[in-house]
């Protein structure tokens, strides 16, 4: 088939440095697993729908799960994230990531941290959380459940922040203790103020415009089907859906 997706040698080499260690018998092709799970993610198939090109479905299945709960595809997006170095300005916002009823169906177990599943206006949602650099390319990733505010995003994200000069964000990143905890770090925050607050806020309204690359970089990875739509239950499993196809998109 002439449509199916295939990693080049040099793609592959990038990412080599990430793959684990073999341990007993090695591991079939990595490049045709990879490559398969890619198109599935891309596609939104069931894993029992893989072409035959890609090897059995099984397979493809089974190094998916087991590297996302290592969380190997988070580490290499974000390895090669880092390997660029942003200096200039970073871009924060949040997503509604709508989550399919094979998602939110069953009891989650007991211990467990939670499905990070929640219940919005638009329905059963996961919301992302992202960091991206000037040029509209996701550095960080969080995900939490659709009702949980974007302050939480933000704290959560605020220690990985790389060493730059500015941070766009729109009002709902408009908090005092925000600005300060950016302040504390040297970065000069380009946020507009709440209509509720009593002293106007002043920001750069030129560089705020430059914060659609962030809402246009959501646009491309909901591209990916398997983003638009959560599909897995396992909150670790579906962020590594996601910073598969941020690897693939942007830093690949």
């Amino acid at each position: 088939m002439s449509d199916l997706f295939w990693l080049t040698d040099a793609q592959m080499a990038r990412l080599a440095p990430f793959f684990p260690k073999s341990h007993g018998k090695p591991r079939v092709d990595d490049k045709r697993v990879l490559s398969g799970i890619i198109f599935i993610n891309r596609n939104g198939l069931r894993w029992r729908d893989a072409p035959a090109a890609y090897g059995p479905h099984k397979t493809l299945y089974s190094r998916w799960k087991r590297w996302s709960e290592k969380g190997i595809f988070a580490r290499m997006m974000a390895g090669l994230a880092a390997e660029h170095g942003e200096k200039t300005t970073v871009m924060i916002d949040a997503t509604y990531l709508k989550a399919h009823r094979t998602a939110t169906s069953m009891v989650a177990k007991k211990g467990g941290g939670g499905r990070l599943i929640g219940r919005t206006k638009g329905g059963m949602n996961t919301k992302l959380h992202a960091i991206c650099d000037s040029q509209g390319r996701p550095i960080d990733l969080f995900v939490t459940a659709g009702q949980v505010s974007d302050y939480i995003g933000a704290r959560a994200l605020l220690s990985g922040l790389p060493k730059v000069k500015w941070l766009l964000g729109d009002r709902g990143y408009d908090a005092d203790w925000f600005r300060e905890a950016l302040q504390d770090k040297g970065i000069r925050a380009c946020i507009p103020g709440r209509k509720k607050r009593k002293t106007p806020v002043k920001y750069d309204k030129r560089r705020y415009k430059r914060r659609n690359r962030i809402e246009i970089m959501f646009g491309r990875l909901k591209d990916w089907r398997r983003v638009a739509t959560r599909y897995d239950r396992c909150p670790k499993v579906f962020l590594s859906a996601i910073a598969l196809a941020a690897l693939v998109i942007y830093w690949l």
